[in-house]
């Protein structure tokens, strides 16, 4: 897998555009350590201000650094988005390996329970989830949620690689030298899933980041957590583009765009490079 990524990093301009723009936005998530202001502090620097000098992106109108208090949202946007990634794939990768190695009942019963998932309106469950915890509503809870119901098309995805895995003569001989299933899905199958699931990931976090923000702009989440929907959310509560302040709206906006094409740009790479078309397009060059 490592060597993959060297591999397109060199490459695929596309590849190398995106790492480029997510270092970009993790260098500003970083800076949230480094932060002279308590996120959740009001009225800390002087409301409304411009940006420029000492407050490079502006102030807001509750009296919060634009850039600091941008530090922080970016920095819990992502790790919202990796956390909802992260849980979904590892139900992805052993509902799909399952399912595609095991064949016969087993196959059908976890792709009925997928394709349910599949149906399943995810913002109307989303907003219900809300108004069901509203008093105790939380970042990781949400979270959760939006992980239990966003891996089913990736389970899916993989499956169909592990049921082409199951015929291989590798896996054959895996069966005949005594290696357990679970020995056989980690050890043989797994490498093979690895660059759909890096793909499925940068999807997946896309996903999140978006469902996320849309939540929190209409007030659904815990609007007390630094991110950027909520500082969007704060934005329009103090009516910020009737008011002039700008830059309370745009420069929240804009990191989150720099994210999404990054990722976008990564998807995209590793697509190409899984797809059997684009080598055999690539070998002609």
């Amino acid at each position: 897998m490592l060597k993959i990524l060297r591999d397109l990093l060199r490459h695929n301009r596309g590849f190398a555009g995106g790492v480029f723009l997510l270092g970009f936005v993790l260098s500003i998530a970083a800076l949230s350590f480094v932060s002279p202001y308590n996120p959740l502090d009001s009225y800390v620097v002087p409301p409304d201000m411009p940006p420029g000098w000492p407050h490079v992106l502006g102030t807001t109108s509750r009296g919060q650094d634009v850039f600091w208090m941008l530090t922080f949202a970016i920095r819990n946007t992502l790790a919202f988005g990796l956390l909802v990634a992260l849980i979904s794939r590892v139900l992805s990768l052993v509902i799909g390996l399952v399912a595609g190695y095991a064949g016969g009942w087993v196959d059908r019963l976890l792709m009925s329970i997928n394709d349910t998932f599949i149906v399943i309106p995810l913002f109307p469950i989303l907003v219900l989830f809300y108004f069901v915890m509203r008093d105790k509503m939380s970042w990781v809870a949400l979270a959760g949620v939006m992980a239990c119901l966003g891996w089913a098309y990736d389970a899916r995805l993989i499956r169909s690689v592990a049921m082409s895995l199951r015929t291989r003569e590798f896996t054959e001989t895996s069966i005949f030298s005594g290696m357990s299933v679970p020995q056989i899905l980690v050890k043989e199958h797994l490498p093979y899933v690895l660059p759909i699931v890096f793909s499925t990931t940068m999807n997946n976090i896309n996903w999140s980041i978006g469902l996320e923000v849309t939540l929190s702009v209409l007030g659904f989440t815990d609007i007390n957590t630094p991110t950027i929907g909520s500082m969007i959310y704060w934005a329009n509560q103090h009516t910020a583009m009737v008011a002039g302040v700008w830059w309370w709206i745009a420069f929240p906006v804009a990191l989150v765009i720099m994210t999404f094409l990054g990722l976008f740009l990564l998807a995209v790479s590793m697509n190409e490079f899984i797809d059997p078309r684009s080598r055999l397009g690539r070998g002609k060059e």
